[in-house]
């Protein structure tokens, strides 16, 4: 157990306040020697987490040459917006006319007010670049199985492949279900009703005929994304019927695969920024996520590309207000975020100084942060009167970043559709 005084002389003695992005420039070039950086927030619905990350990741693409922004989000509806942004032709008149491609719940992640003036600034950013220099922003989660299923549809039949007959059975598959697909998961883990067959038939002959494919790069690359979507989805949507940590390490392993295929497109030195929840790009292995077996982004890019290309921040807050849901599929809603509780991160942040400030960890400083302790995390769904009883992952904290940003007071993000 860590004690508590020790804890809050050592925050004091490491922790550096800032109150403006400039005061974050220690960190922000430590973080600019590696590939990979990953932005972290301890919540889906904290203004000052998406407001803060757009300002660093300005920084990284203006300074040091970051290509692009991978985020947990769908693919499809985040490649709506990498449209908008890029230039590509569209129907979309604004930012806010490019989110409303986010409509599946929670909306709220992507489709908010603070993201509207970041993405216009991309926009304005890539204008006048040459296509290959434009800023991405791509979806990296696995949850679009329908969506992705449709738009390999329409984009074969556009082009009139040969494999469109295959993606239409495919497709056909799938429509019982009517995109609840939970009720796919069931069907195919108890009665043996499956799409999987269709499914391999069809990446199969996609996969023979790639050739057809690759007359515009990023066109390839979104059906290759989307039929990587499809095909991890129908097994993570399979597995969660059964066994949570397996599909929990299904969808991170996808995201690190996804990753893996936009840093091909963008070439081979290519520099990525990563937008996700603390509890995907902190390193499981520094968590009680390690005995459950499982994994996350976090540890498996650093796995992949090693650790000196990957730079992990994460994110917290001691109080404030939040957007959540109080069950799945429930109407977004402000909720407040109390004090965080005594002897967890958050509180021992606090007692080292009511004000924003960041540690980046080192050899000197690492042993100091490397005990086991309570670090808030705050998902989509919430109840704050419960919070003491299941939010808060016991953590080696300096082991699961690489750097820690402490925002000590936040409000709820504002969503831009109810």
């Amino acid at each position: 157990m860590i004690k508590t005084m020790d804890l809050t002389k050592a925050i004091l003695k490491h922790a550096k306040r800032f109150d403006s992005l400039e005061e974050l420039e220690p960190l922000l070039q430590q973080a600019s020697q590696a590939n990979y950086v990953l932005l972290g927030e301890a919540t889906h619905g904290t203004s000052e987490f998406y407001s803060l990350r757009a300002e660093i990741s300005k920084w990284l693409i203006s300074k040091k040459g970051f290509q692009f922004i991978a985020v947990e989000g769908d693919w499809p509806s985040c490649y709506e917006t990498n449209r908008y942004i890029k230039g590509y032709k569209n129907s979309y008149s604004s930012a806010t006319d490019a989110l409303s491609s986010f409509k599946r719940w929670p909306s709220w992640m992507w489709a908010n007010a603070e993201m509207v003036s970041f993405l216009e600034w991309l926009k304005h950013y890539n204008s006048g670049k040459e296509a290959t220099d434009k800023i991405g922003f791509h979806g990296i989660d696995v949850y679009s199985l329908w969506e992705s299923m449709s738009e390999i549809v329409d984009y074969l039949k556009r082009i009139e492949s040969p494999d469109l007959e295959k993606a239409k059975e495919a497709f056909t598959c799938f429509e019982p279900y009517h995109k609840e697909m939970q009720m796919y998961g069931v069907s195919a883990t108890f009665y043996a009703q499956d799409c999987f067959e269709e499914l391999v038939t069809l990446l199969e002959s996609m996969h023979s005929n790639r050739s057809i494919y690759e007359k515009d790069a990023e066109a390839d690359l979104n059906l290759k994304m989307n039929a990587l979507a499809v095909e991890n989805a129908e097994s993570y949507y399979r597995t969660m019927v059964t066994n949570d940590s397996e599909s929990w390490n299904i969808r991170d392993e996808h995201m690190v695969e996804a990753l893996d295929q936009i840093s091909n497109y963008y070439g081979p030195n290519a520099k990525g920024i990563i937008w996700e929840h603390n509890t995907h790009i902190g390193d499981a292995r520094a968590t009680d996520m390690a005995e459950e077996g499982m994994v996350n982004v976090g540890q498996l890019t650093r796995e992949k590309y090693g650790v000196n290309q990957v730079y992990s921040i994460g994110f917290g807050t001691y109080e404030g207000t939040v957007i959540a849901g109080e069950k799945w599929g429930k109407q977004a809603q402000k909720m407040d975020v109390p004090k965080a509780i005594t002897g967890s991160w958050e509180a021992e942040l606090h007692q080292a100084g009511a004000f924003d400030k960041f540690i980046m960890f080192n050899k000197a400083n690492h042993s100091l942060f490397s005990e086991v302790i309570g670090h808030r995390a705050i998902g989509v769904v919430y109840n704050n009167q419960y919070e003491h009883l299941g939010n808060y992952v016991p953590s080696r904290i300096s082991e699961r970043y690489d750097a820690f940003i402490h925002l000590e007071q936040t409000k709820a993000l504002t969503p831009l559709f109810n």
